[in-house]
C-alpha cells in the first residue's frame, strides 16, 4: 500500500486527528494519521535523498543524523558502509551484516568486494551497538584496521568508522583509532 505524506495543514484540522498530526494519503484518497514505523520511513527516505551525492566532509551532521535514525533503535547490530567517491562524496549506503543482539560477524572479503563493485573511492563504515553504549570495543578497533588495512590493497581508504548508540553516534577517528 503506497502512501503520500504530507504536513498537517490548518485545512485538515476537521478530521478527528490533532493539527500537529502527520498524515498519509491512502490509496483511495482518503487521510489518516500516520503509524510511527511510516514517520521513520519518511524520515530515512529524506535523509538518505540528503547524503547521496553529498560532500561527506562538509556536511558529517547529515551523515550522523541518517545513521543515527537508521540505526538508532534497532534491536539488533548491522555493520553498513558508506560508499564515497574521490571527492568524498556519498555513492551509496549498504546494510552489509546483521547480527545478533550483542555482535556481528563482519567478512572483509566482502567489504572489498562491494566496495570494488561500487567503484569506491572511500569508504565509511558503521555500526551499531543495541546496548546504548557508543564505546568501541577492541573488537571494534581490530576490525577497523583489518578492514583498513584489506582495502588499501585496493586503494580504498577507511576514513572512518561510526558507532551509533541510541541517539549517540561516536566516530572512532576523532578518538584517533582510524
Amino acid at each position: 500500500m503506497q502512501h503520500d505524506l504530507f504536513s498537517s495543514l490548518d485545512s485538515f484540522q476537521t478530521l478527528s486527528v490533532g493539527a500537529s498530526a502527520l498524515l498519509v494519503r491512502d490509496v483511495a484518497g482518503g487521510y489518516r494519521a500516520a503509524e510511527a514505523d511510516e514517520v521513520l520511513l519518511a524520515a530515512q527516505r529524506l535523509l538518505a535523498a540528503h547524503v547521496r551525492g553529498s560532500d561527506v566532509m562538509s556536511s558529517p551532521a547529515v551523515v550522523k543524523d541518517f545513521l543515527r535514525t537508521r540505526l538508532g533503535t534497532l534491536p539488533h547490530e548491522v555493520f553498513a558502509v558508506v560508499h564515497l567517491d574521490a571527492q568524498n562524496r556519498v555513492l551509496d549506503y549498504v546494510e552489509m551484516f546483521r547480527g545478533t543482539v550483542s555482535q556481528t560477524s563482519v567478512y572483509p572479503r566482502e567489504v572489498v568486494r562491494d566496495a570494488l563493485l561500487r567503484n569506491s573511492c572511500a569508504l565509511l563504515l558503521v555500526h551499531n551497538h543495541p546496548s546504548g553504549v557508543a564505546d568501541p570495543s577492541k573488537a571494534d578497533e581490530f576490525l577497523t584496521q583489518t578492514l583498513k588495512q584489506a582495502a588499501a590493497l585496493i586503494d580504498v581508504r577507511v576514513l572512518d568508522h561510526f558507532i551509533v548508540a541510541g541517539s549517540a553516534v561516536q566516530s572512532m577517528a576523532e578518538k584517533g583509532l582510524v
